[in-house]
């Protein structure tokens, strides 16, 4: 195989003063320039594309007609190989392709690779191809800083939001809550009527400065994400919750059966677990079925790294086959009630994904619903 040292600009046939010219051009901006003859099986690189990924003092580079495309990076090669037939077939006007390039000193850098075939191949049964590599490392390292920096505050813009569904739609219920009891208050007969109340508007209120206390961690908390996890007890959580949610509990006459273990920890961010509880609790009392009382069984199991919270209902369950790509996006409502938002679920969903979790429903209409949270119970995740 003839060595790699033809003169590109010859094959050209351009006058020798313009391609001196329009090679120093080249050189000073740094494009590389490359040729592969297909009749010939010769590849020619120019000083600058050698100089690019370091073989500049290398002359037998190029000797091999595989001795660039070795170096393309192996997640690079398929779209690499394929844009080049591509244009050999007929389906670009030019070669197109961005790819990373094994320098010799070990490291990658993003070359822009164009080029073109500048023969009648399909008359001359063989291609020959132009091209040129441009050095686009800085500008592909740019893109991605400008992408990272994008993501982060998209990022930053979803806690914004989720923080706020927190705000408006877990703190309504407290609302809710002291406006329930202060009527009841209102109508009572007796002083221990009056003092039964008064105990439980000491419970809400002490569950809401709990609640205030935990928005305020998320408010203050650093960019890591591990460091807003704490060990919960899990059990706990439903009881507060349950203490929480005394008034509606008492007023549908719900029985709850919490068989969470009371040594069941796990690694979590306290506001969100507290708000994925008082969500789905509030939501299985809420859709209760017109003919019966609520019962709600809360259960957990441990599957190797996992963790998942089963809560079970007898309510009026969700139509699958209808809304089942509809229950968590935000909005979305399936029933009647008049105080129906459609945030909640898409709250708890957000939520339990922030950390690495999924969450799960299986529900049969006039039955019930079960939703399943599977957290990874890893203070590493």
């Amino acid at each position: 195989m003839p060595k790699a040292n033809n003169n590109i600009f010859m094959e050209l046939n351009t006058p020798k003063h313009n391609l001196e010219i329009f090679q120093t051009a080249l050189d000073i901006s740094n494009i590389g320039i490359w040729s592969f003859n297909e009749k010939s099986n010769t590849l020619f690189f120019s000083k600058s594309s050698k100089t690019i990924i370091g073989f500049e003092d290398d002359n037998s580079f190029g000797n091999n007609i595989n001795d660039w495309n070795d170096r393309v990076h192996p997640d690079d090669k398929e779209q690499y190989l394929e844009d080049y037939q591509n244009h050999i077939n007929g389906k670009t006007p030019l070669y197109v392709n961005k790819n990373r390039v094994l320098c010799k000193n070990g490291d990658y850098k993003w070359i822009l690779d164009k080029g073109q075939i500048i023969n009648d191949h399909v008359k001359d049964g063989y291609v020959h191809f132009v091209g040129t590599h441009t050095d686009i490392t800085e500008q592909v390292r740019n893109e991605i800083k400008v992408k990272n920096a994008l993501n982060i505050a998209t990022e930053q813009n979803n806690k914004l939001k989720n923080f706020a569904h927190i705000v408006t739609h877990n703190l309504k219920q407290y609302s809710g809550n002291f406006e329930s009891l202060l009527e009841f208050y209102e109508e009572a007969e007796s002083d221990d009527e009056k003092f039964e109340l008064f105990i439980h508007l000491k419970d809400i209120s002490t569950s809401l400065n709990r609640t205030i206390h935990n928005l305020n961690e998320i408010v203050s908390v650093q960019s890591k994400k591990a460091e807003n996890l704490l060990k919960l007890n899990v059990s706990n959580f439903i009881e507060n919750t349950l203490i929480l949610l005394n008034v509606v509990i008492s007023k549908s006459n719900a029985t709850i059966n919490n068989k969470i273990d009371k040594k069941l920890f796990i690694y979590f961010n306290s506001a969100y677990l507290e708000s994925i509880i008082q969500n789905l609790l509030s939501n299985a009392i809420k859709y209760k079925h017109p003919d019966r009382d609520p019962v709600i069984s809360i259960k957990s199991e441990l599957l190797q790294e996992n963790l998942v919270i089963s809560i079970q209902d007898n309510g009026v369950g969700i139509d699958l086959d209808k809304y089942g790509k509809e229950i968590f996006r935000l909005y979305r409502t399936f029933h009647s009630n008049e105080d129906a938002e459609g945030v909640g679920l898409y709250l708890v969903k957000n939520q339990i994904e922030t950390f690495g979790g999924k969450i799960t429903v299986d529900s049969t209409v006039n039955v019930g619903s079960t939703f399943k949270i599977i957290i990874p119970n890893k203070k590493s995740n």
